[in-house]
């Protein structure tokens, strides 16, 4: 294993729940760069309290690979299918953060409304499991058909909305996943907010897409702060 990746994936997911994004739920993944067919993410714990030790290697079948014979989460499906579906993805954040969960059961649909969150584009899906499993399921993406469908929903976004239980986050990088499942939920914050003031004047196409590759060059700032921050928080 990347000792350096794993200590990122560790602090990605201190860094996820310190910033509000992930809390005793949620995950965050990375692909092995040495095997595009599998990706690393923690055992079965909360965020916060994930250190590189606790790191497990998983396969695109979502079969684990540990010597310990430790268990992963039970939506490690999402990973895999996305994984598998998506080679230019190369992180994934699965969360609940409370700001987007409106966006997904109510219609209005979750836009770009400031140049940091450029990335979520014109439309953001929206993942509806009951199409895929009947009305009694517990919303969790549990087999590898659930992830597939999840990842046709999720087609070529940054973001998806899961109704009634999250959203997925994709990146080329794990700074990049982490950046936008942050900004996603500033975004759907900054969103409700506004609309309670009157009609919204969102980004354009074209402004969505040069404000994000512009904030790609930039993925390291924020990234130092944050994980500064995350690490005096768990002192």
């Amino acid at each position: 294993m990347n000792a350096e990746l794993l200590k990122e994936l560790a602090i990605a997911n201190r860094i996820l729940f310190n910033e509000g994004v992930l809390d005793g739920f949620g995950h965050v993944s990375v692909r092995n760069p040495e095997d595009s067919t599998r990706f690393f993410i923690a055992r079965t714990m909360a965020p916060a309290l994930v250190t590189p030790e606790d790191i497990v290697e998983v396969d695109l079948e979502g079969v684990v690979h540990d010597s310990q014979g430790r268990k992963t989460y039970t939506e490690r499906y999402i990973h895999s299918e996305i994984y598998r579906a998506r080679p230019d993805v190369h992180a994934i954040v699965h969360s609940h953060s409370p700001s987007v969960i409106p966006f997904g059961v109510t219609g209005y649909q979750l836009r770009p409304i400031c140049h940091m969150s450029g990335f979520l584009g014109a439309t953001t899906p929206v993942y509806e499991i009951r199409d895929f499993i009947g009305e009694t399921s517990d919303l969790l993406v549990r087999s590898q058909k659930l992830g597939r469908t999840l990842a046709d929903t999720l087609g070529q976004a940054t973001v998806a909305l899961m109704r009634g239980h999250g959203s997925v986050a994709v990146g080329e990088s794990i700074k990049q996943a982490v950046y936008r499942a942050i900004y996603t939920e500033n975004n759907a914050r900054l969103q409700l907010q506004a609309a309670s003031l009157g009609n919204i004047n969102f980004l354009t196409d074209g402004e969505a897409q040069a404000t994000s590759a512009m904030n790609d060059e930039h993925l390291d700032r924020p990234w130092q702060l944050w994980k500064r921050r995350a690490l005096e928080a768990s002192q």
